[in-house]
């Protein structure tokens, strides 16, 4: 039975373990940026009890293997809860032994970074994740309608001349895989949602009686391509920043409960390959060590959100996602105002647009409180 949530009463609020259902841990691969340690010791300091790593490392986490060495670091103070990728490779042209990946833990699919462009293999996919009751969770962007697009449309991109992503790109994406979930009647989960229409799909897909949803990430919904400040790649990332009305159209889908779980998308990078502006650079920044101030300042201060209802898009949502139970503590620190410094997170990466930015709530250990 999952611990109930109830409303914060003085300073310090004790609730559930939060979930982030999609970080990038780097490892293997890129040890220099993230490792499981590191990631883990990061998520601890954001507040986070569980996470689901993704698969799009270096090699590829389609295989039993890569799912136990995730699983089996047991001396990590977070519980990894892994993904695995879609297809071989992460190739998009044949379909992962999904039901051995399942079998040793993994709590879904996904090619993330990567788009299925091909509709038969995501089809077949599809088909096989719904039979195991695993949810796909896609990275909604078509190649051919990206353009090597690298943000939207904004002063930033005119000034600079930059290639610009048009939302058709995760539109078409999101359109083209609900299709697919009519036919397979698999859980469709979107993520990193950047546009209003991907909203508007998914609302009304559910009304429809879809399995379909999608996460709010806190850089979407507090930040727009208009507060871009310059060609900075610790502002990129993919998707990129909307606009103004996609900021409000993925803040409204949070309040109305058509988006049910927020996630970081926690993406580390070396300083080297986020130092060469947007053309060049990485995409991605982390935020695991921000995203509840983040999300609480927009949400519950901003946008009016019942602080419970917050609460539940950090645990019951993404819970209800993963089929897995609550447990674990996080306790918030209501009062606690401080300001993002990068060179004390735990996280080996730096690569944020936040530094310098105050935010009034932060999680903190239970001994604080």
């Amino acid at each position: 039975m999952n611990p109930s949530i109830t409303a914060p009463a003085g300073r310090f609020w004790r609730l559930p373990g939060f979930i982030d259902v999609h970080v990038h841990f780097r490892d293997p691969g890129v040890p220099e940026a993230e490792t499981r340690q590191t990631g883990a010791a990061a998520a601890v300091a954001g507040g986070f009890a569980h996470v689901v790593t993704m698969p799009n490392t270096t090699p590829a986490g389609d295989n039993v293997a890569w799912i136990r060495e995730q699983i089996e670091d047991t001396a990590l103070p977070v519980e990894i809860w892994p993904s695995a990728c879609i297809s071989k490779g992460r190739l998009g042209n044949e379909v992962a032994d999904l039901e051995a990946l399942a079998a040793a833990g993994a709590v879904a699919f996904t090619d993330d970074g990567a788009f299925v462009d091909n509709p038969q293999v995501m089809e077949a996919a599809m088909h096989r994740a719904a039979k195991l009751g695993i949810p796909v969770m896609q990275h909604a962007v078509v190649p051919a309608l990206l353009a090597g697009g690298v943000m939207r449309d904004c002063a930033v991109a005119r000034r600079f001349n930059l290639p610009v992503m048009p939302p058709a790109a995760e539109v078409e994406a999101v359109k083209r895989d609900i299709a697919l979930v009519r036919v397979t009647g698999c859980a469709l989960h979107i993520q990193h949602i950047s546009c209003a229409e991907t909203v508007a799909l998914i609302r009304a897909a559910q009304k429809e009686g879809l399995p379909v949803s999608g996460e709010a990430t806190p850089h979407h919904l507090l930040l727009s391509c208009d507060d871009i400040p310059a060609d900075d790649a610790n502002w990129k990332m993919a998707p990129p920043l909307g606009n103004r009305e996609d900021v409000a159209a993925i803040r409204e889908g949070v309040k109305d409960g058509t988006l049910a779980l927020f996630a970081t998308d926690h993406a580390p990078h070396p300083a080297d390959k986020k130092a060469g502006g947007f053309r060049t650079s990485a995409n991605g920044i982390i935020g695991l060590e921000t995203a509840i101030p983040v999300t609480w300042k927009v949400m519950v201060e901003d946008e009016g959100m019942d602080p419970c209802e917050w609460a539940r898009r950090w645990t019951t949502g993404p819970a209800a996602l993963v089929k897995k139970p609550l447990s674990g503590v996080t306790t918030l620190d209501l009062e606690a105002n401080r300001t993002v410094d990068p060179a004390q997170f735990k996280s080996l990466s730096r690569n944020q647009p936040y530094a310098g930015m105050t935010f009034k709530v932060w999680p903190t250990r239970e001994k604080e409180a």
